[in-house]
């Protein structure tokens, strides 16, 4: 009789925007992805095309995997897609890249355990660029119990991942970080601003930042050139980090915490939004500061 061959784990991923396209792309030239689901269906018809997967619907996405993993929008859109596939979970894995509120998926991920399957958090740290070439970090929360088998799998399109503690924990971890970065891109662009209207070249400027400044960081090299050339093509989208930074605000409001550097910088990122730039790069904030007389 013929041993029957070793199951073979499928791995779905839900959700290809500017940050799920190339980790699900990673994953596919790891021979690690078997199927992809999109809202907008033509573009995972593309996607199944260029890496040789199958493009499904997303409960019958959920149905044939043993892993789905999901990169959504906001709260609405991970919420929705959870108790639409609740049914499908038993035996399963559910990892959300996604950055929402902490305390929503806590509340999903006692929602898929009822329903007999597992769910992390599973936020990163780094832009499209990152993802494109393998650098993101990625903050791990959940149970113990499936982590080593998550963490297997992302290290295919992550420098690190990183496992924090129970499921939340992830995304917290995700708000720190956020809350920094939101906050510090606005202080860049307000000094930048500062400098050029006093009468320094951007050329300068971008050294200061990048070169000659105490605070110099990966994040200042990454955006201050884009800040020089006014080129706001996406790596994070405005849009996303305000969405950030309300989550912060909801989450500090419930835990009783006074954050004013965030809530300010999310007024001035609103702002943005609203003067059209929603889908372009959040250094794009610096146009709201260029008006300023």
């Amino acid at each position: 009789m013929r041993p029957s061959s070793p199951h073979v784990m499928k791995v779905g991923l839900v959700g290809l925007g500017v940050m799920g396209w190339p980790i699900a792309a990673n994953l596919a030239s790891a021979g690690k992805l078997s199927y992809v689901a999109n809202r907008t269906q033509s573009k995972a018809r593309e996607f199944a095309t260029t890496f040789k997967v199958e493009a499904l619907e997303m409960r019958e996405l959920a149905a044939e995997s043993d892993v789905v993993i999901t990169m959504l929008s906001d709260d609405s859109a991970v919420r929705d897609f959870v108790r639409s596939v609740l049914a499908y979970l038993k035996g399963k894995i559910l990892v959300d890249m996604s950055t929402i509120s902490p305390s929503l998926s806590i509340q999903l991920a006692e929602e898929v355990r009822g329903a007999g399957g597992v769910m992390y958090d599973a936020p990163v740290v780094g832009t499209s660029i990152f993802a494109q070439q393998r650098k993101l970090v990625v903050l791990l929360g959940g149970p113990e119990e499936k982590r080593e088998l998550v963490e297997d799998l992302l290290k295919h399109t992550a420098s690190a991942v990183v496992y924090f503690g129970g499921n939340g924990s992830g995304l917290y971890s995700k708000l720190v970080n956020n809350l920094m970065v939101g906050t510090y891109v606005a202080a860049l662009a307000e000094a930048f601003n500062l400098g050029v209207k006093a009468g320094l070249s951007k050329e300068q400027v971008e050294r200061i930042l990048t070169q000659l400044s105490s605070v110099r960081s990966p994040t200042s090299e990454l955006k201050a050139p884009k800040l020089r050339t006014e080129d706001y093509s996406t790596q994070f989208a405005t849009k996303h980090m305000r969405k950030d930074l309300e989550i912060v605000q909801g989450e500090a409001q419930r835990l009783g915490l006074f954050v004013p550097m965030s809530s300010l910088a999310l007024q001035l990122y609103r702002l943005a939004e609203a003067s059209g730039m929603a889908e372009r790069d959040f250094s794009s904030i610096y146009e709201i500061y260029k008006k300023s007389k």
